[in-house]
């Protein structure tokens, strides 16, 4: 196969430049000059590391004579950091603590990918910025690709189907399972071959059939982001060992609550249910809230391989049309699933409100429940809306208790703003059907508050109540607003007619709701609200509590999903430990080791769900293309600017070069104006577009403006 002939060679002589001819020359091949240019410039559009440069194409970056001297100063400091891989096949390596990232050309790299950490040597600082080779991969970001089989006589290749991935994996024969030539095939890097220029070697795990399908896409997708997408064999064969039902000694010990209401409320398709509320009036007329999870740590114990599997994934990820999870169906949809009318094994936060709503008692511990009802949330609204039906008192008394609970968090300076949760309705080949916005009910919230009570006081009983007996802990923090973007933010808003005071973080919050609720009301402001959630640090997990600045919460942490979070599987550990009087403290730099591979792991989730989104929101626009729809303006870049349709919430970019003049974009990135006319376009202004092509492959919707 020519593509893979030209790739191996320009991959063998990096930073070397070679024109069509001279490789036809090298290569000692009978294609012509254009079917090698062709081949060339197509290695280039698939961004295989391969480059263009005065009418030459080379692997990496060309090495002048003044840069290799260079490249052989170093100031002797290693650090070690995460590869973040570009386009050109450069990276930068992320060193946490380093102000400045290291740039390594693609040459240098020594086999690293994105997401690899490595161990990388500072070899020179030009102006300033520090550059480096990779000497050592610490740590393997994932084994597992997706890519086409290519068939040979004495041998396979698999070309990967992203772009971070530079290079094609050699497969054996008696490696190749049942792949045939042209299938879309999943691939385990098992060794790595050469001193230099590292080849890879692979064994097929999984044939997914033939390129091009949405089914793959989704697939790619959560392969490209670092997750497996099968579980090892040594974890399928621990699950096998479990038992298939609880046993007596499952009961000992635990509080039986199988005599309380208690129900579920879950999304209408949700098929693992990891929480459950019960309800119960006192005679003295408190009443009595239990928020019930399930018992994971119960089942998955440490050092199995279960655990080693449910850590390494930390995540279950939600796409569009599938949820990869980070338990086996035996433990996340059965055993610790709170299933209706069976007998379920939870570790509780049980809550006890006065007559004005108020917390005055809690409880932590072990339960046995017994689901009476499993109630998706539309139900639960319904219920709410009439008063009549199932449990319609002991839900309208938690809606009471909820709107309380809501009231306090927005009175101590908890932040209003939401963003819009996109949902697809698909069709049975999962093509979309209709897009629209999910609406927050009273049923959603009632939930979250519950939810969120009980990661605070979880919190504040490890952090506050045990504090002389400085136990490490998982907390959720959020840090306060980047003051640059805030100021940038406040200065955009005065624009508006709308003050923002900064001086302090309470200031700040309530500034920002008094912006949620202006914008209700004034539809100008609307364009500020996308702008104040950017100002927004990233939550994360961290032993060091820094309070969470976005819940107004001086403690918090996740204690309420372990089915899908592996954080919480921790914070589960580490409480029951701390019970009774007992006090037990876990490594609290392995701790903390586990909060960032956690923290990282989630971003990756998150970005898998994005882009799963944005695939269906490109596919959905196909049928689209030449139609005009109204949006708003959503970013603002050098290359044209972001538009999001009012109507689908799909996300498209209309170049600049489409335009009649050229555009300056303001440094704070809000505005960008016409050279000649001194139009301006501003973050959230209200535009016409049509769609000129929408591309689901690369997730890119292309726009023009019609009119502004």
């Amino acid at each position: 196969m020519l593509r893979n002939v030209v790739l191996h060679y320009l991959q063998a002589h990096p930073g070397k430049p070679y024109g069509p001819r001279q490789l036809i020359d090298k290569l000692k091949i009978g294609n012509n000059k254009p079917d090698v240019l062709k081949t060339l410039e197509q290695l280039v559009a698939n961004h295989h590391a391969i480059s263009a440069t005065e009418g030459k194409f080379h692997y990496g970056t060309i090495l002048h004579e003044t840069e290799k001297s260079s490249t052989r100063r170093s100031d002797g400091k290693t650090f070690t950091g995460v590869v973040d891989l570009k386009r050109s096949g450069a990276a930068y390596i992320i060193c946490e603590g380093q102000k400045q990232d290291i740039f390594v050309r693609a040459t240098d790299l020594e086999s690293a990918l994105n997401g690899d950490t490595v161990s990388v040597q500072v070899t020179s600082r030009r102006t300033g910025k520090p550059s480096g080779k990779v000497v050592e991969v610490v740590k393997r970001a994932t084994e597992q690709f997706i890519g086409v089989f290519h068939e040979f006589k004495n041998y396979g290749i698999v070309v990967p189907d992203y772009y971070k991935v530079p290079f094609d994996i050699i497969v054996m024969p008696d490696k190749a399972s049942s792949a045939v030539h042209g299938d879309v095939v999943l691939v385990k890097v098992v060794k790595w071959s050469g001193k230099i220029n590292k080849t890879p070697h692979g064994e097929v795990i999984l044939v997914l059939g033939e390129p091009g399908s949405s089914n793959i896409a989704m697939q790619s997708i959560l392969v490209q982001n670092g997750f497996n997408l099968l579980f090892p064999p040594d974890v399928q064969d621990e699950m096998e060992k479990l038992p298939a039902t609880l046993t007596a000694a499952d009961l000992e010990g635990r509080t039986d609550f199988r005599t309380v209401a208690t129900f579920t409320i879950d999304p209408i398709n949700a098929k693992d249910f990891d929480d459950a509320l019960s309800v119960r009036r006192l005679e003295n007329g408190h009443v009595e809230v239990g928020v019930h999870i399930a018992d994971v740590s119960h089942f998955v114990k440490p050092g199995t391989a279960l655990d080693r599997e449910a850590f390494r994934r930390s995540t279950s990820v939600y796409l569009v049309d599938r949820v990869l999870p980070m338990l086996p169906e035996k433990l996340s949809n059965e055993l610790c699933s709170l299933r209706p009318n069976e007998d379920s094994l939870c570790f509780a936060a049980v809550f006890t409100f006065d007559q004005h709503h108020k917390v005055v008692k809690r409880w932590f511990g072990k339960t046995v429940i017994h689901s009476d009802r499993r109630f998706h949330y539309e139900e639960v609204q319904e219920v709410l809306n009439r008063g009549v039906g199932d449990h319609n008192e002991d839900l309208a008394l938690l809606n009471k208790i909820a709107f309380a609970l809501r009231e306090e968090k927005l009175k101590n300076g908890a932040l209003m703003f939401e963003t819009d949760e996109v949902q697809f309705i698909l069709d049975e080949h999962g093509v979309p059907m209709e897009v629209y916005a999910k609406v927050r009910q009273d049923a959603h919230l009632l939930i979250e508050d519950f939810m969120l009570l009980a990661n605070r006081e979880v919190a504040k009983y490890i952090g506050e109540s045990r504090r002389s007996d400085n136990i490490p802990f998982v907390y959720r923090i959020h840090d306060t607003p980047d003051p640059e973007k805030l100021e940038q933010l406040a200065r955009f808003a005065a624009e508006l007619g709308f003050t923002m005071k900064m001086d302090t973080p309470r200031q700040i919050a309530k500034s920002f709701n008094g912006l949620a609720e202006a914008a209700q009301k004034d539809e100008a402001l609307r364009i500020l609200e996308p702008i104040a959630i950017r100002t927004m640090a990233k939550a994360e997990y961290n032993t060091e509590n820094i309070g969470h600045y976005g819940l107004a919460f001086n403690f918090y942490t996740h204690f309420t999903s372990p089915i899908r979070r592996y954080s919480d599987v921790l914070v589960h550990r580490i409480l029951f430990d701390n019970l009774d009087g007992k006090t037990m403290r876990v490594n609290l730099k392995n701790l903390q080791e586990q909060c960032v591979h956690i923290s990282n792991m989630e971003r990756k989730a998150q970005r898998a769900e994005r882009d799963s989104i944005k695939y269906k929101q490109a596919e959905y626009m196909q049928k689209f293309i030449g139609q005009q729809f109204e949006g708003h303006i959503s970013g603002i870049i050098d290359r044209g600017i972001f538009v999001v349709l009012t109507d689908t919430h799909a996300e498209g970019m209309v170049s600049f070069d489409l335009f009649e003049e050229p555009y300056q974009v303001d440094p704070s990135g809000l505005r960008a104006i016409g050279s000649m006319s001194k139009n301006a376009l501003r973050m959230g202004d209200t535009v016409v577009v049509r769609i000129l092509d929408s591309d689901p492959a690369k997730r890119q919707i292309e726009m023009e403006l019609v009119n502004g």
